[in-house]
């Protein structure tokens, strides 16, 4: 698993940066489930989900990285660690990582002191867009929903071992944190699933709006995402949303 330089130092504790340049997934990885069948497979945990047409997966440079949402027609939303390659194009709403959707590139980026980036789309793409949260739409205790085509094992270099369907799971929010760059950040800790590497830059869902963006998790327990709310006129100054 490759590491930003800056990761180490920023991932004070026990969590480790989530890989950004995870392998993709292979063909032969199971179909999702139908609406009201159960499976415990994805992220590691949780289980496929049966709607996400936000959803963004992040390829760099040809090759399948990282998780981000759109947030408006030109719009992504992601993990600053998951820009720095390069050569950026995503697959916007479609739960299969390989087909479906629309693609678009990327042709500017803009990135936060924290873990945290905007990246402008070569063209408008119409689907239903993330909401973004305000400050106040989590709270310590609450069950939240995050997202991502990332590991589905703890399998060391992940090699074949992507989910290629978008994955969900539940997990706890505990307190503020802090994310991979000492930005402010949601802890949570495991629910039926933990996010792994691919999920970076994917979304925590809260009542249905985006409060954070995956940032680090130590693939056991904890998981922390970077305040989307904190950091609201960052974006809207950027983004208009």
């Amino acid at each position: 698993m490759r590491t930003h330089r800056l990761w180490a130092a920023a991932v004070a504790a026990a969590l480790s940066v989530l890989a950004l340049f995870a392998p993709a997934a292979t063909a032969a990885d199971p179909a999702p489930a139908r609406a009201g069948a159960t499976t415990v497979r994805p992220i590691i945990g949780g289980g496929y989900a049966q709607s996400g047409p936000w959803a963004a997966r992040l390829l760099s440079n040809g090759r399948e990285t990282c998780s981000a949402t759109i947030i408006a027609p030109t719009w992504i939303l992601t993990a600053k660690h998951c820009v720095t390659g390069g050569g950026l194009s995503f697959r916007i709403g479609s739960l299969d990582q390989y087909s479906g959707g629309t693609t678009a590139n990327g042709v500017q980026t803009y990135t936060h002191s924290a873990d945290l980036a905007l990246v402008r789309l070569d063209r408008s793409v119409s689907t239903t867009y993330a909401r973004l949260g305000q400050p106040g739409s989590v709270t310590v205790g609450q069950n939240v929903q995050v997202y991502g085509w990332g590991a589905t094992s703890q399998c060391g270099s992940e090699a074949n071992c992507q989910s290629r369907y978008l994955k969900v799971a539940n997990v706890t929010v505990t307190s503020g944190c802090r994310d991979a760059y000492n930005g402010s950040a949601i802890c949570a800790r495991r629910g039926d699933g933990i996010t792994a590497g691919g999920d970076s830059g994917g979304p925590m869902m809260a009542g249905g709006v985006q409060v954070g963006v995956a940032s680090t998790s130590d693939r056991q327990t904890t998981t922390a995402y970077t305040n989307v709310t904190a950091y609201r006129s960052w974006i809207q100054s950027i983004a208009g949303v």
